[in-house]
C-alpha cells in the first residue's frame, strides 16, 4: 500500500468521523446489514451440514452395531478405520482453530492501532508491516485449503469409481452371471477329472482340462467383470509387471497379491492353451498320416495276386496268411476308428463348451449393455438435473449481481453525494475563512486610517501652538516630516 495515500487515509479520517452531519449513516447501516445477512445464512448452511453429518453418524452407528456380532473381524477393522478418521479430523480441526485465531488476534491488534491513529511515518510504517503480516497469514492459509480441497476431491473421484465398480459387480451378481461358475465348481468337485475325460485324449488336453477344473474355469476362480478388466489392462500393457497398479485401480477389493496370483494363473492358463492347441494341431496330422498308412496297406492287400497251387496244404497256407493280414487290417482299421470317435466326441465335447460359453458370453454382454443403458440413462437424467440446478445457480448469481450492481451504484451515489456535501462545506468554510480574513484586513487599514487621521489632526494642532517659540518650530517641523 502506498505510504501517502495511507498517510492521507489517516489525516483526512476525521472527515467521515466528526461531528455536523458528514459521516453516511445510511452507508454504514447498509453495510452492517448486509454483513449480518451474509453470517446468518453462513451459519444456517453450517448448521444444516452439521445435522446431515449427525443423521449419517446415526444411521452409520446403527447398521455398524446391529450387524457387529455377525461380521465381527470385518467390522473392527471399519472400527479402526473410523478412530483414525476420528483423530485426523480433530488434529486437522485444531490447527484450522489454531490458525484462525492467530489471524483474529493480528486483525483485532489491528483494528486497536486504528482507534487512536498518528499521521507519522513510524505509525503508517507498523500499519503496513501488520496489514502485509495478516494477508500473507491468510494468504497462506487459503493455499493450504486449496491443496488440501484438491486432494480430498481426488480421493472422492477414486472413491467413486470404486463404489461404482463394486456397484456394476454387485448387480452382475444379482443378474446371475456367476451362477454358470458356481455350477462348475459344483460339477468338477464331484465327478472325477477321469470320468469326465476321454482316456484316449491327448496328453496336452488333459492337462489343460485337469487345469480349468481344478482352478475354477476359464477364469481362474475369478468373476467375469474382475477377468476382462484384468486381462484388458494387461493387453493394454503386453503383459509388462505395471500393470498391476492400474489392475489394482480397476478391482477395488482385490489386493496385489491376489492380482499376481491371477497372473502367474494366465501364463500358465496361456501356455497350456497353446500346448493344446499344437497337440490337436499334431493328432491331426498323424490321423491324416495314419488314414494315407492304412489306405495303402488295404490297397496293396487288395492287390497281391494269388498264386495257383496244385497242393492243397499251400492254398490252406495262403488264405491263412492272407486272413491274418486282413484281420491285422480290420484291428487297424478298428483302433483308429476309436480313436477317432473319442477325439470326435471329444472336439464336440470341446465344441459345445466353446458354444455355451459363447452363449453365456453373449447373455452376459446383453446384460451388461442393459445394464450400462441403464447407467447412461439414468447419468442423463442426473446431467440434466445438474443443468438445470447450473442454471438455476446461474440465474441466482445474475440475480445477486444485479443485486450488488444496484447496491453499489447506490453506494456510490451516497458516497457522491456525501463528497458533495462534503466539497460545499469545506467551500462554505473557505469563503467564511476568506471573508473574515478581507473583514479583518479591512478593518486594520480602516484603524491605520483613523490612527493616521488622529495623528496628523494632533500634530497639526501641535504645530499651530508652538509657533509663538522661537527656532522651534524649524525643528519640530522636521521632526513631524521624520514622522
Amino acid at each position: 500500500m502506498d505510504d501517502n495515500f495511507l498517510l492521507f487515509f489517516i489525516q483526512n479520517d476525521g472527515c467521515f468521523s466528526t461531528s455536523g452531519g458528514i459521516r453516511p449513516f445510511q452507508l454504514q447501516n447498509w453495510k452492517q446489514k448486509v454483513s449480518r445477512t451474509k453470517k446468518a445464512e453462513f451459519i444456517r448452511t453450517a448448521e444444516k451440514f452439521k445435522n446431515q453429518v449427525i443423521i449419517i453418524e446415526k444411521d452409520k452407528h446403527s447398521h455398524f452395531y446391529n450387524q457387529r456380532s455377525d461380521f465381527r473381524i470385518e467390522h473392527s477393522m471399519l472400527e479402526e478405520l473410523e478412530n483414525k478418521l476420528i483423530n485426523s479430523r480433530k488434529t486437522e480441526r485444531a490447527k484450522i482453530q489454531q490458525q484462525l485465531a492467530k489471524i483474529h488476534n493480528n486483525v483485532k491488534k489491528l483494528q486497536y492501532q486504528l482507534k487512536d491513529v498518528k499521521p507519522t511515518p513510524d505509525f503508517v510504517e507498523k500499519l503496513r508491516e501488520m496489514m502485509e503480516e495478516i494477508e500473507n497469514a491468510i494468504n497462506t492459509f487459503k493455499e493450504e485449503q486449496r491443496l488440501i480441497y484438491e486432494e480430498l476431491i481426488k480421493e472422492e473421484k477414486t472413491t467413486n469409481n470404486e463404489l461404482n465398480a463394486i456397484s456394476r459387480k454387485i448387480d452382475l451378481w444379482a443378474l446371475g452371471n456367476s451362477e454358470t461358475e458356481k455350477a462348475f465348481r459344483a460339477i468338477s468337485s464331484k465327478v472325477p477329472v477321469d470320468k469326465v475325460i476321454p482316456s484316449t485324449l491327448p496328453e496336452e488336453v488333459v492337462d489343460f482340462e485337469k487345469f480349468l477344473q481344478q482352478t475354477g474355469g476359464r477364469q481362474g476362480g475369478w468373476d467375469d467383470y474382475d477377468h476382462q478388466n484384468f486381462v484388458k489392462v494387461r493387453n493394454k500393457h503386453k503383459g509388462k509387471p505395471a500393470f498391476v497398479e492400474e489392475v489394482l485401480e480397476y478391482l477395488p477389493g482385490r489386493t496385489q497379491d491376489e492380482v499376481q496370483q491371477h497372473e502367474n494363473w494366465y501364463q500358465k492358463f496361456l501356455a497350456l492353451e497353446e500346448r493344446k492347441k499344437e497337440s490337436i494341431q499334431n493328432w491331426k496330422s498323424k490321423k491324416q498320416q495314419k488314414k494315407e498308412e492304412i489306405f495303402k496297406l488295404k490297397e496293396k492287400v487288395d492287390n497281391i495276386p494269388v498264386p495257383f497251387h496244385n497242393k492243397p496244404d499251400d492254398n490252406q497256407k495262403q488264405k491263412e496268411e492272407q486272413r491274418k493280414k486282413q484281420k491285422l487290417a480290420v484291428e487297424a482299421w478298428k483302433k483308429q476308428k476309436s480313436i477317432e470317435m473319442s477325439m470326435k466326441c471329444a472336439s464336440s465335447q470341446l465344441k459345445e463348451e466353446e458354444e455355451k460359453e459363447k452363449k453365456q458370453l453373449k447373455e452376459r454382454q446383453r446384460q451388461f449393455k442393459l445394464k450400462l443403458l441403464l447407467e447412461s440413462y439414468t447419468q442423463q437424467k442426473k446431467e440434466q438435473e445438474e443443468v438445470l440446478k447450473l442454471e438455476r445457480e446461474l440465474r441466482e448469481k445474475a440475480e445477486k449481481a444485479e443485486k450488488r450492481k444496484t447496491a453499489a451504484d447506490e453506494i456510490s451515489r451516497f458516497q457522491e453525494r456525501d463528497l458533495h456535501k462534503l466539497e460545499l462545506k469545506i467551500l462554505d468554510r473557505q469563503a467564511k475563512e476568506d471573508e473574515k480574513a478581507e473583514k479583518q484586513r479591512r478593518m486594520a487599514k480602516l484603524k491605520e486610517k483613523v490612527l493616521c487621521t488622529e495623528v496628523n489632526l494632533f500634530l497639526k494642532k501641535l504645530h499651530e501652538n508652538v509657533k509663538i517659540i522661537n527656532g522651534v518650530p524649524h525643528a519640530i517641523s522636521v521632526h513631524i516630516y521624520i514622522l
